[in-house]
């Protein structure tokens, strides 16, 4: 089996390797940071089982990047990843024939149920329950429904997970965006910090997490699903 993965996040896309590599998922992955590397893979070798985009890497300019990979390679099934699920992206994507659509938000568990369920030959979309409707950025916890051959699941970072590890509110929250696959100077920004003290920070998550950096501590994140701020989300 092999997957094609593209995300200009190299901290969360190396996260995401990581996890499915972990997993019961036997594929070989190839990894491209923009849309051009995912051309020139795929003219390489086009056999792959599933491409995985993220929908505002370097290259896709919204749906248009989508929309030339389905010409090119309609017969491989592809999916979007993207920090927010909006409702008009989401539903646009399906009618251009995307298999899936995965929030960055979900949990690293509930984003390798999804893959799995896509490589079976279904359809991936994150639902509300309560009205079927596309889910917004950050979601409840939930269960699988089916509706029209397509899949639905609500995703929610697990407190309890998170709080065994006695995070501080502000390292909770650095955290988020290392899940994000933030850099240290992007955390600063958005946080009001100096670099130092955020270096600070991601040293005590480390520690806390018994983890030996930071993209152990991202794939970490995302199995507890972590998330950061909705303005954050890429």
């Amino acid at each position: 089996m092999k997957l094609l993965l593209a995300d200009d996040h190299t901290l969360f896309r190396d996260a995401l390797v990581q996890y499915i590599s972990r997993s019961d998922i036997k594929a070989e992955i190839s990894v491209a940071k923009d849309l051009n590397e995912v051309i020139d893979i795929l003219e390489q070798d086009s056999k792959q089982d599933l491409i995985i985009l993220d929908l505002r890497m370097p290259g896709m300019h919204g749906l248009n990047g989508f929309k030339l990979i389905r010409e090119k390679y309609a017969e491989i099934p592809t999916a979007l990843m993207s920090g927010v699920a909006e409702e008009e992206d989401v539903k646009e994507s399906f009618e251009l024939g995307a298999v899936g659509y995965f929030p960055k938000t979900m949990s690293g568990k509930a984003l390798l149920q999804a893959i799995k369920l896509v490589l079976t030959g279904e359809r991936f979309m994150p639902l509300d329950h309560s009205s079927n409707k596309v889910m917004p950025s950050y979601y409840d916890d939930g269960d699988y429904k089916k509706s029209k051959n397509v899949f639905g699941y609500g995703m929610a970072s697990n407190s309890q997970d998170m709080a065994s590890y006695k995070l501080t509110p502000r390292e909770r929250e650095v955290l988020g965006y290392l899940a994000q696959g933030a850099s240290n100077k992007e955390i600063a920004n958005d946080l009001g910090l100096q670099v130092v003290t955020v270096k600070l920070h991601v040293r005590g998550i480390c520690r806390k997490l018994d983890v030996k950096n930071r993209t152990q501590a991202a794939l970490k994140a995302g199995e507890m699903g972590a998330v950061a701020p909705a303005e954050r989300a890429h």
